[in-house]
């Protein structure tokens, strides 16, 4: 998952163009150390909620600001996003992007003049009491979103998080509790998971939504990848319970358990699962660590690679607290049933995101590294027709596609943080919540906490705690109207 980058000027705001085939060039990974702390706190933060931007009249919709807090894999993500999106969409509100926050000041600014960003802070806290900044966008470890991110919404903010929403349930149900009360105030707050926002994914709810698939019997997701298999990779935060709070469960398993649950529209009732860590010990890395790649040869700066090719510091080792990989049964209230599967481990997968739903009427399969495409049996056709077809997801009657390119001209991973900002803009301007929320944030985290309960217990049955959320209908979101 390892990108090159390219500079990108401050300026870089994504005014709106109306409904421009954007060229939004991908900046791919920051190499920047990420940020998430800050000391001085906020108090008398203004509370709009959405302050017009101050251009001058007529020269398109009015803006808000963003924020952002952390600015390496995921901030480079979401500033691709942020910068694109006024320049491909028609937008009832745009957005600036007013100032990036790390801890690191100069690092920080060259991120901002890389990533597009208009200023630089070294002080979440100040940040979030910046008068031009309207949305906090959060891309920090889980450790620090649930300060964060109550600490916006009391003071006035709108929010975006990253997933998993926080390390624990208490810290997820916290959040969510704030952003329930900031929703009465009119704010929005929504969870980045942003594969809901690949249109092949959006058009299968779609189509579970209209019963093409009838009655669900099976949900099967993997997420495989590799970049931990050398035992020399170099113990960073994804690695530390204390910062990650999970391993592969929260980092990939998280999007799977999200993806099952928007796809069913059904809330997991129960998991029975295993977790393994296979490398306990890893050396310990070289300053800041925010590299993803399957070997310590050639690894990203920062990410505990050395001058002459090898991993880790020498300077010892440290324990590694999370899992590895996570497998895992479950079962929905409607009785239909679901496995899971979440590894860094699986050598030569670099990004292998797969699902089948298989119903009564019908199948739909789905591989992320040909995320284009859908593929679907009618199970009511004649047998001597029937069987898989291939959807190519790329009509202009498909959610989201009505802004991008001719038929037959694919799109990538990083338009999904294009459709990501669309959507929050969207929620903002119209006063509607956004999904997925805090509370399908609050959900996921359950699962996962139900998920460690089992692996504990050998894989006792263990039902997922909580009330079941009510599912949005399916034309809650815009992108499935």
């Amino acid at each position: 998952m390892s990108e090159t980058e390219h500079e990108a000027g401050p300026g870089a705001d994504g005014a709106h163009s109306g409904n421009a085939r954007a060229h939004g060039a991908d900046l791919g990974t920051a190499h920047a150390h990420g940020a998430d702390l800050g000391t001085a706190r906020a108090d008398g933060a203004d509370p709009a909620a959405a302050r017009a931007d101050r251009g001058a009249a007529g020269a398109g919709p009015r803006r808000v600001g963003v924020g952002m807090v952390g600015y390496a894999f995921m901030g480079a993500a979401h500033s691709q996003g942020w910068r694109t999106v006024g320049h491909v969409f028609d937008l009832p509100l745009g957005a600036r992007l007013a100032a990036v926050c790390g801890r690191d000041g100069s690092a920080v600014r060259a991120a901002a003049d890389r990533l597009g960003w208009a200023a630089a802070e070294t002080d979440w806290r100040a940040l979030i009491a910046r008068d031009d900044v309207d949305i906090v966008d959060i891309c920090t470890p889980g450790d620090s979103h649930a300060e964060i991110a109550v600490a916006a919404l009391d003071a006035g903010k709108h929010v975006l998080c990253e997933k998993p929403l926080a390390n624990t349930v208490e810290e997820a149900e916290a959040m969510a509790a704030a952003a329930e009360r900031a929703a009465a105030r009119g704010q929005v707050a929504m969870v980045g998971f942003n594969y809901r926002r690949v249109p092949a994914l959006a058009l299968a709810r779609r189509m579970v939504a209209e019963g093409r698939l009838g009655t669900l019997r099976h949900v099967r997701l993997t997420y495989l990848q590799d970049w931990l298999v050398d035992p020399g990779f170099p113990l960073t935060w994804r690695l530390r319970k204390d910062r990650a709070g999970s391993g592969a469960l929260g980092d990939l398993g998280a999007h799977i358990v999200d993806l099952a649950q928007f796809l069913t529209g059904e809330a997991v009732a129960g998991v029975s699962a295993l977790t393994e860590t296979f490398v306990r010990e890893r050396p310990l890395p070289e300053g800041s660590s925010t590299g993803i790649t399957a070997a310590g040869a050639g690894a990203e700066p920062g990410a505990g690679a050395r001058a002459d090719g090898g991993s880790g510091s020498g300077s010892g080792f440290g324990q590694v607290t999370v899992d590895d990989a996570a497998v895992f049964t479950a079962r929905f209230p409607s009785g239909a049933l679901a496995t899971f599967e979440a590894t860094r481990f699986a050598t030569g997968r670099k990004n292998a995101l797969r699902l089948e739903l298989n119903g009564s009427e019908g199948s739909l399969a789905f591989d992320l590294e040909r995320l284009n495409e859908l593929s679907f049996h009618d199970h009511t056709e004649p047998a001597a027709s029937a069987g898989f077809r291939r959807i190519l997801v790329t009509e202009p009657g498909h959610p989201y596609l009505e802004a991008w390119w001719p038929p037959g001209h694919g799109l990538g991973y990083e338009h999904t943080f294009v459709h990501q900002a669309r959507d929050l803009l969207h929620a903002i301007a119209t006063g509607t919540a956004p999904t997925p929320s805090f509370a399908d944030g609050l959900s996921v985290q359950r699962v996962l906490a139900a998920v460690e309960e089992s692996a504990e217990k050998n894989a006792v049955y263990t039902p997922v705690s909580g009330p079941t959320p009510t599912p949005a209908p399916v034309n809650a979101s815009v992108n499935l109207v």
